[in-house]
């Protein structure tokens, strides 16, 4: 895929949704921690459930700390994999507050640090919580990725290596947004919805199933 290419297909990801948002719920960047660390293997509807719940009664890393992991569960339970995800978002709030004053940090590295929170984890709280340039590679991008052609890759770093080369600078900060997006409605897993994709004529895989 060219370099005009990828430029017309951002272009109209933007066209079409000027102001991208994650669909998980949250008012602070420490909620968001919090959200995407339940999120692994989840939905964001399933985690927004439990989240609606949980905030009002908890949403600091002191408050959540003093819930303890038993208290944690029975708010997160509906979750998968509740129990090691409540481990390791009390073990996060310990750190947070013995560590950074309660805050959030604002580098990768010290995200990484924390439990629970890989690189993708990292990458969206840098994103979306503090507007950094970083992009976070799951599944959906994934698939995205390599489907359309805009930056293949055989894991999910060397995806995220080249979006971040090959992404129009203009469009990097809320390309994660626009590609999740579409791999989640529209470019899916069994059976992508080509032709109700914007960027249809301009995909790679488009063109590989016509010519076969």
């Amino acid at each position: 895929m060219n370099a005009a290419k990828r430029l017309e297909i951002f272009r109209r990801l933007h066209e079409d949704n000027p102001d991208p948002k994650t669909e998980l719920a949250y008012t602070t960047p420490f909620e968001l921690l919090i959200s995407v660390i339940l999120s692994a293997q989840a939905t964001d509807v399933s985690v927004n459930k439990a989240t609606a719940r949980l905030y009002p009664v908890a949403n600091t890393p002191q408050a959540i700390y003093d819930l303890g992991v038993e208290g944690l569960s029975e708010y997160i339970k509906t979750i998968g994999l509740y129990n090691s995800k409540a481990k390791n978002v009390i073990e996060t709030c310990r750190m947070l507050m013995e560590l950074h004053d309660g805050e959030v940090p604002q580098t990768r590295e010290a995200l990484e640090a924390l439990p629970g929170v890989g690189r993708k984890t990292a990458n969206v709280v840098l994103n979306t919580a503090f507007r950094q340039i970083a992009m976070a590679v799951d599944t959906h991008i994934f698939r995205v990725s390599n489907r359309t052609g805009i930056a293949p890759g055989k894991n999910v770093v060397e995806v995220e290596k080249q979006l971040m080369k090959f992404v129009p600078k203009d469009y990097l900060l809320d390309a994660h947004h626009w590609l999740i997006l579409l791999g989640r409605y529209v470019c899916q897993a069994r059976k992508p919805r080509c032709g109700s994709c914007m960027i249809e004529d301009l995909c790679d895989y488009k063109h590989k199933t016509s010519d076969d």
